[in-house]
């Protein structure tokens, strides 16, 4: 990977980062991921915004413009924009609402079929992540003191979902059901703006 995009990809993943972050990450000098930032500056695939410290000057991040997030695939986004809409004059809400409740069953088949066997919700996570980052989500999970997290850094049906929001209600629907023994949550959403995608999952047993 080359090292701008590897730096995009950094800061996709993990949001606003300062030149020392990435060259800790990266394993260059400050200056080389300076040079690096300015090119992609100019490119205008990033911007920088600063934060105020508690002591001293503020601290400047990098994060990535909405021209930099277009360079992480949309599949299909115009093609799958014009689908729904058809569905949607030709065959009404109902026939809207059938196409989701679909295409959730599906995929839901499939992630079943993924995680069977595994009886841990760590195990399940790990796995679904997997597959859900071969799809283009860039899925990770982490685990808290109580809860599980679980982590999009990236939607590749962003533009589709932003146009039919059942598309968004149906992913969630789908996690719960794979995970029957949590309470699920979404705590941060794309298409309401956030830079990712997160969803809580405490245990019923907690609850």
């Amino acid at each position: 990977m080359k090292t701008t995009d590897n730096i995009l990809y950094r800061i996709k993943s993990q949001g606003g980062l300062t030149v020392k972050m990435l060259a800790e990450q990266l394993g260059i000098t400050t200056m080389g991921v300076r040079q690096h930032l300015q090119s992609l500056e100019n490119d205008g695939l990033i911007e920088h915004f600063d934060q105020k410290a508690k002591v001293g000057r503020p601290t400047r991040f990098w994060q990535l413009t909405a021209q930099g997030h277009s360079r992480f695939p949309d599949c299909h986004s115009d093609l799958s924009v014009q689908l729904l809409n058809a569905v949607q004059q030709v065959f009404g809400k109902g026939g809207m609402e059938q196409l989701i409740a679909h295409r959730e069953q599906q995929s839901l088949h499939a992630y079943q079929q993924a995680l069977a066997g595994q009886t841990s919700i760590a195990e399940k996570l790990q796995l679904l992540a997997q597959k859900r980052s071969q799809e283009g989500y860039m899925a990770t999970w982490q685990q808290g003191q109580l809860d599980y997290y679980f982590i999009e850094d990236h939607c590749p049906i962003c533009v589709a979902a932003s146009e039919c929001q059942g598309l968004c209600r149906s992913e969630l629907d789908m996690l719960q059901q794979l995970f029957v023994e949590c309470e699920v949550e979404r705590t941060e959403h794309i298409v309401a703006g956030a830079r990712r995608c997160a969803y809580r999952l405490r245990p019923k047993a907690l609850v």
